[in-house]
């Protein structure tokens, strides 16, 4: 399966190939990790795994948040850099302006603009 479908495959697109993939827990460095509970900081660990993941990280979230659940999430995370912004937005076929990143940066009032 592609991740989306411009005809060219994701960088991951083998994510099931490494069902045993585990997250880095240092990712989530300031939580409770005896207390932690993935589903609930989903978009923290999407947000946190474009930002500073490794492959073993995206293949673990791909596979336990499946494609339709990262896409949900990349959608409402706040902030993200343009490299970032633009890598999953071309990665994931997700349009800028369905993503709440993009849409908080065109409306930020910067200095020279004020």
């Amino acid at each position: 399966m592609r991740i989306f479908d411009r005809g060219k495959p994701m960088y991951f697109d083998n994510y099931k190939q490494f069902p045993d993939a585990q997250l880095d827990m240092k990712l989530l460095w300031e939580y409770d990790l005896d207390k932690i509970e993935l589903n609930s900081l989903r978009n923290v660990v999407v947000q946190r795994v474009i930002e500073r993941g490794w492959p073993q990280d995206w293949y673990f979230i791909l596979n336990y948040y499946g494609v339709a659940g990262i896409k949900e999430s990349i959608k409402k995370i706040g902030y993200l850099n343009d490299k970032d912004m633009y890598f999953v937005s071309h990665q994931f076929g997700i349009p800028l302006s369905e993503m709440k990143c993009y849409e908080k940066k065109q409306s930020a009032n910067l200095h020279w603009n004020s």
